[in-house]
Parts: structure tokens; C-alpha cells; sequence
């Protein structure tokens, strides 16, 4: 009998054998590296808009299906700790990017480095790795202390569980909270200590205490602790309440730092209002000998708060008494501006800010024509690219309007930067026309400085972002203060549990009423750091319950 012929061999074999090669799945070690690094929906998409364009990927790597079957989760299990190791892995690689990005473009403009000594730090000392490393392990353990409390609150509260609960009452009552969760995930906040002590530090635990502070304050508002009552619903905020009120006190204090306490002044701060008050801090004349030496805006500030420890002499020309001695030795730094000051000037501090003119008002007036324009081209060129960038839909819809919102709100706010920059300089002078030399002799910077911030009435509907800034930069000045005066001592870590408190707050807030976190994006962010996605639930929860309440009105 003869042997049957041997069948030619099939032309798509190879590819046949190649693509049953890659559905059979990746191997353990490219596995668990896609485990932790992408998601099978993501995978898929890689897939299909970038690794099937190359014939050699495409054959190289494993299909989309195979990689889903193989990363699927036991049965009875999910993928929650791979997810949060993929997405701490992610915070840490956006992170080091962009510091390294900041570092570079800072480089670029000239900046130079705090501190630099010319020596290359270490690279487990670098900034960048101990920040990146900082808000990547925070986001781990607050997802895997907030797994694991409320696995555990919810097998104490099985009815298994209740010979422990009679058993130990105050633990349960502790452990069972509903709020257990989220107070006991904020410990992962103090892996911010993992970053070294520095300015953005201190930064950071005061935005996120400001903001975990308007949300309570928003829940207290909300449930009537605020305003009370009245026949059974909210009373209403006053329409005078705002924002804008913190203004005072916050000018206050920051004026009051940078006469008396320049080193815990924010000096970014200062170095934009000195920019734009050249008017009360003449700069060095240009025909003026370079062997003489001419106050810095710093200086000005230092014998302002020297005159105003001597009560604020009166200013003696020189020009009338050529050989009587016109200044204290302390004050020897504002020579150069008191000596030309006009001889009608009779007080030290109005010599000192406008040697030129007598009158304070016409510097007051001619602070505004000078520094107004200035002022609104600036915020103009600002609020233009904020308007321009990310509201372009609505500038293309909408032109007219949309322009007409920017130029209303520069406008606004050039109104109070110049109002509240030329009255905090002109209050010096009003005080020392109408109060005499002993009477709140230190303490009339602060009320220069409170009366200043008034002007934030005019931007008080508009003008939140700014003002809490302001109220962070006067909450780190004082605190600052503070230390330097030993009111309070400062605690080593203070920074980093300042963090934890506020990671509790949000948290808590959260859990009672999610809808306290008025922005959206705040309320997804939260989700997502507690695991359970990058979604608005509380929105979500809203609609079920209207659909709910149709159904039942239809019923």
C-alpha cells in the first residue's frame, strides 16, 4: 500500500503559528511587569493605535486578549493593589519629570539653583527623586490603609463579629466610624517627610490645610452651623460675606513683615510690589555717581521701621540747616534721598518715599497714572492667555461677552492691586499728618496695611483665587514671625503633620457630604486617591435619586 503523499506545507503556517504562539498568553515575568505598569484597557488601546502599525511589534507582542486573560484577577479577587502600585509608579515618573522640566527651564532663564555651591548633589539626595518618591508612597499607603480599614470595619460590623463588639465597645465605636477610614489613610501623609524640610514643603501643607478648611467650613455652612436656623431651613449668608475679608488682616500682617521682619517676608511677593512702586521707592537716578551708594527697596524698609522705633523724627532739611546734623546715625542708609528731599517736606518717612514733591496727594494721584496702565497691561497679557488657552470654544461662540468678562475682570483687579499697593505707602503719610510721633508708632504699618486690603471690596465676587493666596503667603509670614520672636516654638515635622490634619479634614469631609467640595475635579481627585476611580460620585449619586423619584411620581 502506498504512503499517502506528504501535504505541501500551508504558506500562512508561520503566521498561523505565530499568532496561536501570542494568544497564548505573555510569560510570568511580562506579566507581572504589564500587571504593574498598564491596565488591560490601556493595553488594548496601545495596541491597536501604535503597536499594530509595526509588523515586527505586532508579532513580537503578546494581543490584547491574551494580555486580558491574563491579567485577570483570581476569582473572587480584584486588581486593586496592582492598580495602586501602577498608579504610584505613574505619580513617581510625572512627577521626576517635571521637576527635572521646572530645573531645566529655570537653568534656562538664569535662576540659579538654591544653595548652589557648584558641587553635584547625590542622586538619592536630589530633589526631584525625594519629591517624586514623597507623593508616590502617599498615594500607596493612603490606598492600602484606606483598603484595608474599611475590610476591616465592614467584618466588624458582620453579625460573626459581635461577641468582639460587646467585648470591647470603645475599640469597635472607634474602628466601626464611618469616618474610620479616611482618618486612619491620612497617616500616609507623613511620607511628605520624605522630602526635605524647604519652603515648598511648608508650601504644600498649607494649600492643602486652606482647602481642607474650606471644606468644612462649607459642611458647617451647609448643615446650618454657620448661620443658623430659621423655620427649619438655612438662614442665608450675608451678602457683605466673602473672601475679600481676609484681605485686611493678610496685607496687614504682610506690611508689618516686610518693614519690621524682612527675612520672613515671601520674597516673590515682595519683589512684584517693589517692582511697581517706584513712585514711593524712587530707583537709583541714571546720571547718579556709581562711588555713591543708593537704597534698595530692602533698605528703604529697614530705615522705615528704624524711624518708626524712633518714633518717626521729623525730617530737617539740609538745604536750611547745612550745619546742623539732619539725621540720626541709624538712619545714615537714607542720606541720599533725605538730602534732596524738598525743604518743605517736614516728616522723615515722606522725605524718605517722595523726596521730590511735598505733597502727598499728588503722589498719591500720580502713583495711580503711572502704576494703573502698568497694572492693567499686565493682568491684560495674564487673564489673555488663561482666556485664550483654555477657553477658546467659548471666545470662538461667544466673543464678545467672553471679552467683555476679561477686560471687566482686569480691570477689576488692576483696580485693587494699585489701590491696595499706593495706600499701603500713602497710609505712612497720613498717619504722620494726623496722628502725633508716639501714638501707634509701630503699630500704624499693620493699620497702613489693613486699610489697604479694603480694596479688595472692588474684586470681592471675582477675586477668591487671589485673596486666599495672599492669606497663605500672610499665614506662613506669621508663622514665621512667630518663631523668629518665640511667641510658639517650632515643631520639628510641623509642616508634615499640618499635611495629615488636612488630608483628615478633606477625607472627612468627604465621607459626610461630598458635595461640601463644591469643585468637581476636587471631588474626582479625592475618589481617586481612595481607589475607587476618577469619578464625581457625588453627581452620580444626584441622578440615581432623581431617577429614582421620577419612577416612584410615575408610578
Amino acid at each position: 500500500m502506498a504512503s499517502p503523499l506528504p501535504s505541501p506545507p500551508s504558506p500562512g503556517g508561520k503566521a498561523v503559528a505565530s499568532t496561536t504562539g501570542s494568544s497564548a498568553g505573555p510569560d510570568p515575568i511580562l506579566r507581572n511587569a504589564l500587571r504593574y505598569t498598564i491596565s488591560p484597557r490601556e493595553y488594548a488601546a496601545l495596541h491597536k493605535y501604535v503597536l499594530s502599525k509595526s509588523r515586527a511589534l505586532r508579532r513580537a507582542t503578546p494581543s490584547p486578549s491574551s494580555v486580558e486573560k491574563a491579567l485577570q484577577p483570581r476569582k473572587g479577587g480584584d486588581d486593586y493593589n496592582a492598580k495602586a502600585v501602577r498608579h504610584s509608579l505613574r505619580v513617581f515618573t510625572a512627577t521626576w519629570i517635571g521637576m527635572k522640566a521646572w530645573d531645566a527651564i529655570m537653568r534656562r532663564l538664569g535662576n540659579k539653583e538654591p544653595g548652589g555651591s557648584g558641587q553635584k548633589k547625590p542622586f538619592y539626595k536630589s530633589p526631584a527623586l525625594r519629591l517624586s518618591l514623597s507623593l508616590s508612597t502617599i498615594l500607596f499607603l493612603y490606598r492600602v490603609l484606606f483598603r484595608f480599614l474599611t475590610r476591616l470595619r465592614a467584618h466588624l460590623l458582620d453579625p460573626q463579629a459581635e461577641p468582639f463588639r460587646l467585648r470591647n465597645p470603645r475599640t469597635t465605636a472607634t474602628l466601626t466610624s464611618p469616618f474610620a477610614p479616611a482618618i486612619g489613610a491620612s497617616l500616609a501623609g507623613l511620607a511628605l517627610g520624605a522630602y526635605p524640610s524647604s519652603q515648598m514643603r511648608v508650601s504644600i501643607g498649607i494649600y492643602a490645610m486652606f482647602r481642607a478648611l474650606e471644606f468644612g467650613w462649607n459642611v458647617c455652612e451647609k448643615e446650618g452651623m454657620i448661620w443658623g436656623i430659621k423655620n427649619g431651613k438655612n438662614r442665608e449668608r450675608p451678602w457683605w460675606f466673602g473672601s475679600w475679608m481676609l484681605q485686611p488682616f493678610a496685607f496687614g500682617q504682610l506690611l508689618h513683615a516686610a518693614v519690621f521682619d524682612p527675612d520672613c517676608f515671601p520674597t516673590s511677593f515682595g519683589d512684584w510690589i517693589f517692582k511697581h512702586s517706584a513712585t514711593y521707592l524712587p530707583p537709583r537716578p541714571e546720571n547718579y555717581p556709581t562711588a555713591l551708594k543708593w537704597p534698595n527697596p530692602s533698605q528703604i524698609l529697614e530705615n522705615i521701621a528704624e524711624m518708626a522705633r524712633l518714633n518717626w523724627p521729623p525730617n530737617i532739611s539740609p538745604i536750611l540747616f547745612p550745619n546742623k546734623e539732619v539725621l540720626p546715625p541709624s538712619l545714615a542708609g537714607v542720606s541720599p534721598l533725605s538730602s534732596q528731599a524738598h525743604p518743605l517736606i517736614t516728616s522723615l518717612s515722606c522725605a524718605t518715599l517722595h523726596p521730590t514733591d511735598p505733597s502727598c496727594l499728588r503722589t498719591y494721584l500720580t502713583f495711580w497714572l503711572n502704576s494703573f496702565p502698568t497694572m492693567t497691561r499686565f493682568f491684560l497679557i495674564f487673564y489673555s492667555a488663561l482666556t485664550i488657552v483654555p477657553k477658546f470654544r467659548n471666545l470662538y461662540h461667544f466673543p464678545f461677552s467672553t471679552i467683555q468678562r476679561m477686560i471687566s475682570q482686569v480691570l477689576r483687579l488692576s483696580t485693587f492691586a494699585t489701590g491696595a499697593i499706593s495706600t499701603a505707602w500713602a497710609s505712612l503719610c497720613f498717619f504722620q499728618q494726623y496722628l502725633p510721633r508716639h501714638v501707634l508708632a509701630t503699630q500704624r504699618i499693620f493699620l497702613g496695611g489693613f486699610f489697604a486690603g479694603m480694596w479688595a471690596w472692588v474684586e470681592r465676587r471675582h477675586g477668591r483665587s487671589v485673596f486666599l493666596y495672599s492669606a497663605r503667603a500672610s499665614v506662613d509670614s506669621l508663622w514665621k514671625v512667630g518663631v523668629k520672636r518665640r511667641w510658639w516654638k517650632a515643631m520639628k515635622g510641623g509642616d508634615v503633620w499640618v499635611f495629615v490634619l488636612a488630608l483628615m479634614i478633606s477625607g472627612v469631609v468627604y465621607e459626610r457630604d461630598a458635595r461640601a467640595i463644591r469643585e468637581g475635579q476636587w471631588r474626582k481627585g479625592i475618589s481617586w486617591l481612595r481607589g475607587e476611580g476618577w469619578k464625581d460620585w457625588a453627581m452620580e449619586e444626584d441622578g440615581e435619586e432623581e431617577e429614582k423619584e421620577e419612577r416612584e411620581k410615575d408610578d
